[in-house]
């Protein structure tokens, strides 16, 4: 599919001069600074040195005095208190972060994920029941609850209390329950897009101000919130943009046991990046939830017996092998359906069902899609007698806004402007499908149905190298580059643009990867580049043909060395 690029314009060069010289650096890097709001030598420390007191109070958020003050009493009268969270990557980090804070300072503490396929997604019913069997006092949830009204109040109901730590969009109504959701009406938090386990993060950090404890304990969790936060692709930004530094930091520093053991299978090795994360630990720990249970995954990160660490690894990545399988065989199954559907072309959405497919992949399998159709995406399967399944958008297109439309067809939904789960009665479906398309042709602008590729900046060779460094080696440029880190959604990596660069060298690798080295006339710098799954760009880049090209700088180690790279995110002929 054709990429319309979108180059940004160049900044006040008044403004670049000043950055340039108040930071000591170059034009290019300042033109990128201004990009993101960094035109003073003190947002530029902030930027790139963020630290602990960066963070707002967390009693800032809305009802979160009156949270600390019910966990409090909690741990005073050492009642019996469980973690409940969801299954996905940010559920079960948030409750892996919650309950390995807590455990020290309760004795009954129990965590708890709710089943995909018998329970679903948020409260349960059956997860309030087993509190009440088990002669629980206080439940608190993480990455989910904000819509659970019915089960918070049958919570209050036994007598059971609940804090609800959420960070998605809140219904009309809210439930009965002590409330901490950043998005929530009336709150003045100045940060909305914490993850859930974000949100977790600051109840406890609440819980440590209030009671002047050493918050080293806490911190050292960090790591879990830079995996929540690469996972729920969240915005790095803020607050964000601070834990998930911190994150990192200790994920490299002391990496946890659980991590080493996963990073091992995946034949990883540190240091790791945000990008990192979300490629190689993220579908891991998320094939736990997809295919067997979120308790393997919360077990896999509390864990401390070496021995069991490794037995819940391997088995946390033979499910993530599985789930790659169901991924491809699905995806194939699913874009066939469409290609057999005569109307699918004419539509503007896709909404795609076959009661077969494996209910814990078609989150994935939804992504997969709009990579061939770019279109906002549903992927819906059978399951307990339900139709169930994930939504995937496209640009700026709010999906939850679209199901909200929709919402007398739906048993449940749930999500956020990118991304939402739900379910509905088999005898809705095909009223579904016409209502959202309905929807979706009112409301999707054109521009949204268009593959944009950001362009931050054009380059030129010569500006990759200083005068006299080694080709052989890093440049300064990209070790500056790399201090932009953590790069993700608000502060992507910067792609550059190489106007009427040639080929030095081109190889097809597994008769769908580019491998070439690219060079411009007028410089001696000859740079490698690798472009995966661009097979029909073939001709476009054969000796000889100038043609620009849209990347970013990355780097590969190969026995011990590592080279500059570029990562190629589209390529056209020179116009």
């Amino acid at each position: 599919m054709k990429k319309e690029w979108l180059q940004r314009t160049e900044g006040d060069q008044d403004k670049v001069k000043i950055v340039q010289d108040s930071l000591k650096v170059s034009p290019l890097i300042a033109e990128l600074l201004l990009h993101r709001g960094i035109d003073s030598f003190e947002k530029a420390k902030k930027f790139f040195r963020p630290e602990k007191s960066h963070l707002h109070d967390p009693f800032l958020m809305l009802h979160m005095d009156v949270a600390v003050q019910r966990l409090q009493t909690a741990i005073i009268e050492q009642e019996k208190v469980m973690i409940y969270g969801d299954y996905d990557v940010d559920g079960t980090t948030a409750v892996a972060l919650v309950f390995g804070v807590l455990q020290t300072h309760l004795s009954q503490i129990e965590y708890y994920i709710p089943d995909r396929y018998a329970e679903g997604y948020g409260v349960s019913s059956q997860g309030i029941q087993y509190a009440k069997d088990h002669d629980f006092t206080l439940i608190i949830t993480l990455d989910c609850g904000i819509k659970a009204v019915e089960q918070a109040t049958m919570a209050k109901q036994y007598g059971i209390d609940m804090i609800i730590c959420d960070h998605h969009e809140p219904g009309v109504v809210l439930p009965p329950a002590i409330i901490l959701d950043p998005k929530q009406k009336n709150c003045l938090y100045p940060f909305k897009e914490l993850s859930g386990c974000g949100v977790g993060f600051k109840l406890l950090q609440g819980l440590f101000q209030k009671n002047e404890w050493n918050d080293k304990p806490l911190f050292e969790q960090t790591d879990l919130l830079a995996l929540s936060i690469a996972a729920d692709i969240v915005q790095v930004l803020d607050e964000n943009r601070v834990l998930a530094y911190l994150g990192l930091q200790q994920f490299n520093a002391k990496p946890r046991p659980a991590f080493l053991s996963l990073l091992s299978l995946a034949k990883k090795q540190l240091p790791l990046t945000l990008t990192d994360l979300v490629f190689v630990l993220a579908p891991r720990i998320n094939a736990a939830g997809r295919l067997s249970s979120g308790k393997t995954a919360v077990q896999l990160m509390v864990e401390g017996d070496p021995d069991l660490i490794d037995a819940i690894a391997n088995e946390i990545n033979v499910d993530n092998t599985n789930r790659r399988a169901l991924d491809k065989d699905i995806t194939a199954h699913a874009l066939q359906l469409l290609e057999e559907d005569p109307e699918f072309n004419a539509r503007k959405s896709t909404v795609v069902f076959h009661p077969s497919w494996h209910k814990g992949v078609v989150g994935i399998v939804a992504s997969r899609l709009i990579e061939k159709h770019f279109k906002p995406t549903i992927v819906l399967t059978e399951s307990n007698g339900m139709v169930t399944g994930s939504a995937r958008t496209v640009n700026d297109f709010d999906i939850h806004a679209a199901l909200c439309a929709c919402e007398d067809l739906l048993e449940q939904f749930g999500g956020h402007t990118h991304a939402a789960g739900l379910s509905l009665l088999p005898e809705n479906l095909v009223a579904f499908q016409e209502r959202f398309e309905e929807v979706v042709q009112r409301s999707i602008k054109e521009e949204d149905l268009l593959i944009k590729q950001h362009i931050d900046a054009s380059i030129h060779l010569n500006q990759v190298y200083l005068p006299g460094e080694s080709f052989a080696k890093i440049p300064r440029f990209m070790r500056v580059l790399q201090e932009f880190e953590p790069f993700g959604p608000g502060n992507m990596k910067p792609v550059f643009l190489f106007k009427q660069v040639y080929s030095h060298s081109n190889l097809l690798l597994k008769e769908a990867h580019l491998k070439l080295k690219i060079q411009q006339v007028d410089s001696p710098v000859k740079l490698d580049a690798i472009g995966f799954n661009m097979a029909e760009h073939s001709n476009t880049v054969s000796l000889g043909l100038a043609y620009d090209l849209a990347c970013t700088f990355e780097t590969s180690t190969f026995r011990d060395k590592t080279t500059l790279q570029l990562m190629i995110k589209d390529l056209r002929p020179t116009d």
